[in-house]
């Protein structure tokens, strides 16, 4: 056991956060702390981390433990060092002995005493050993796992946004390998590929984690338990997030149906008491039940959770077809191109998800689609579009100055207060909070009225960037839940997997200053990379292997005598060649070794055609158009399957009768 919380219980004022908890960490756990926002989950981590102490209980911990704790508050670190040496401050006592290594080695010019000697010689090896001559390697290699470029690891780390920052601390905190790895929501500064980099790196990691997040596939590829802070209790789960919903389900079925047994035992022992408690012949019996019924253990009711406020959308004009089309749009900053001569068209009905690694440009591209950003080329807007951009930058447009409340009221809307209190509650502003001034808001609590102004807006085409960065997961859903029965057209650019799994049927990424659009869903979209991947492995195979088979050949096969090029100096080659040549004429030997010669010559001509209708499938199936119209490449795909299957047939007679030849020659 790593760490043992017993029976805590931990207070803010006369708040308690978790009273009489228990959680036992063990090596190898890889836990996510849920629960609502506000019930403390960042502070039960501060109470591991021994930040906070405890009021009651007691938190244990192994001899030595490491601890890294990756927060928001790490954002106050400031360096103006390159984020490559930033990086590698995570290994301090190999860094240490080299500054020694460097001093001694300096001093030896002058001085060779053996104990110098001798001192050069043990840094040396506790250098090796703790791997110092790869700490640099190692450094690069996750920073750029992370997303920086070759060329970013020697800028400095004050050059840099708050999200990039936190991704250089993350890489050192990686680096360090704490026993115990605590991540705060460590997605929400990553993009796609990045974060798929993070999920294959720490399922090989060898300490234990504990992840806070709002990211639902995050967690249910990551974790093996789940617990969840609710009612300041800390409630254990084994498996992922997914199987955390099953046995819930579960648990509440068990207990709702406990709890109505008891309340009907609870009624038939009361009416009892009631009968009999003035009969004399009863009184007794009565007054034993009573008191048995005070020292009953109450099962509680099934608390359902916050109640499930559905969001409305309600577009005010239905609008054409055509939203809007982009034709050979060129975006460019300095020499960084972020489109050139891109077309594209969004139709009405359209929920597309813009995804993608980040400075692809998603951002940019939405700008250009609601005509905000200056750009080559032609947009045209469609008829009766009423477009309703959601983005940061869009909170300049809050009054600070009024209450949150207020702001949605003077939005112009037509909704009644009722009905803008329980949106924003949906939006985590419950009771008093939603007549706090938007001036005194966090950036996250901003962001999210702002977002409820979006969806009062009566919009018929909605452009989202990034809109569940500061959602909660209860949140999150109600949000899918409301584009679920939008009828309207949206973009969305996201990189919380689940939301875009559940809202987009169409994927758009920017390749090479192109527009590329999947018609499907992201799950249909990534069974379609991992397709292409696997197809583009095959191919790499068979060329190696085809690369390969003709190196073979051109060694194996005897040397024609006639070639003098061709000629080797070897004297038991020279030898075997005069062999050859007075060897007996057969007759039989010879048209079985012409006949192989032919069969041989077919089956390359056989190869050569397959794999040239190989490679004309190939790109057949990497054309955009092709893999938008799925029964267009489905075929493709079962044509593609067989044409292996006939290639290997051919590539397997091949190998035999070139051995054959071998033999026969």
């Amino acid at each position: 056991m790593l760490i043992a919380l017993q029976d805590i219980t931990f207070e803010f004022g006369a708040r308690a956060i978790v009273e009489d908890a228990s959680w036992h960490i063990v090596p190898g756990d890889r836990v996510g702390l849920i629960g609502l926002n506000g019930t403390g989950k960042s502070t039960i981590l501060r109470v591991i981390n021994g930040e906070y102490t405890v009021s009651k209980g007691s938190v244990n911990k192994i001899k030595n433990l490491s601890l890294g704790f990756f927060n928001q508050d790490l954002l106050s670190f400031e360096s103006d060092e390159s984020i490559l040496n930033v990086g590698m401050t995570a290994f301090e006592a190999a860094l240490k002995l080299e500054k020694d290594i460097e001093r001694i080695t300096l001093e030896l010019e002058t001085n060779e005493a053996e104990a110098l000697l001798m001192e050069y010689a043990d840094k040396l090896h506790e250098f090796e050993a703790l791997d110092g001559y790869n700490m640099r390697h190692k450094t690069a290699q996750v920073l750029e796992g992370l997303g920086f470029s070759t060329a970013d690891l020697e800028r400095p780390y004050n050059q840099f946004s708050g999200g990039w920052r936190m991704r250089v601390l993350l890489a050192k905190l990686i680096l360090q390998q704490p026993d115990v790895l605590m991540l705060d929501e460590p997605t929400n500064h990553l993009d796609l590929p990045s974060i798929e980099w993070l999920e294959k790196y720490l399922l090989g990691y060898n300490g234990a984690v504990i992840i806070v997040s709002h990211d639902r596939f995050f967690l249910d590829r990551m974790v093996n338990k789940i617990v969840e802070l609710y009612q300041q209790q800390l409630h254990h789960y084994a498996g992922n997030y997914e199987d955390y919903e099953q046995e819930k389900d579960l648990r509440r079925e068990m207990q709702q149906r406990a709890y109505e047994n008891q309340q009907d035992y609870i009624r038939q022992q009361e009416r009892f008491i009631e009968r009999f408690k003035a009969k004399a012949s009863k009184a007794a019996q009565a007054q034993s039940i009573a008191k048995r019924l005070d020292r009953l253990e109450r099962v509680e009711q099934v608390d359902n959770g916050p109640s499930k406020i559905r969001i409305n959308f309600t577009p005010d004009k239905m609008p054409g077809k055509i939203i809007t089309t982009l034709n050979n749009v060129t975006k460019r900053f300095g020499n960084l191109t972020i489109l050139e001569n891109a077309s594209a068209e969004i139709n009405r009905g359209d929920k597309i998800a813009l995804i993608g690694a980040n400075g692809k440009g998603k951002s940019t591209l939405l700008r250009v689609i609601a005509g905000v950003e200056p750009m080559e080329g032609e947009r045209i807007g469609g008829h009766n579009v009423v477009q309703s951009f959601y983005a940061q930058h869009q909170l300049e447009s809050l009054d600070l100055n009024s209450e949150i409340l207020d702001e949605l009221k003077n939005f112009g809307s037509g909704r009644t207060e009722v009905e803008l209190r329980a949106l924003l509650g949906c939006f985590l502003f419950t009771g008093d909070d939603v007549y706090k001034r938007i001036k005194i808001l966090s950036g996250g609590e901003k962001a999210r009225v702002a977002l409820a102004k979006t969806i009062i807006s009566q919009a018929n085409f909605l452009l989202l960037d990034e809109p569940t960065n500061h959602l909660d997961m209860n949140s999150v859903q109600m949000l899918i839940d409301a584009l679920a029965q939008y009828d309207g057209t949206y973009v969305l650019v996201s990189h919380d997997r689940y939301f875009v799994s559940q809202t987009a049927n169409k994927i758009w990424e920017i390749v090479d200053g192109e527009i590329k659009e999947f018609k499907g869903t992201y799950t249909e979209w990534e069974e379609f990379k991992k397709r292409q991947a696997d197809a583009a492995k095959l191919a790499a195979g068979d060329k190696n292997a085809s690369e390969s088979k003709k190196k073979e050949v051109k060694t194996e096969r005897p040397a024609n005598n006639n070639n003098n090029n061709n000629y080797s100096g070897n004297k038991n080659n020279a030898k075997a060649d005069t062999q050859q040549k007075n060897a007996p004429f057969d007759k039989d030997k010879q048209k079985e070794l012409q006949k192989y010669k032919r069969q041989f010559q077919q089956l390359e001509e056989q190869l050569a055609k397959l794999n040239e209708k190989k490679a004309t499938i190939e790109t057949a199936m990497n054309n955009p158009d092709v893999y938008a119209d799925r029964k267009k490449f489905q075929q493709l795909e079962t044509e593609y399957n067989q044409l292996g299957k006939e290639l290997k047939q051919a590539t397997e007679e091949y190998e035999k009768v070139f051995e054959i030849l071998m033999e026969l020659e």
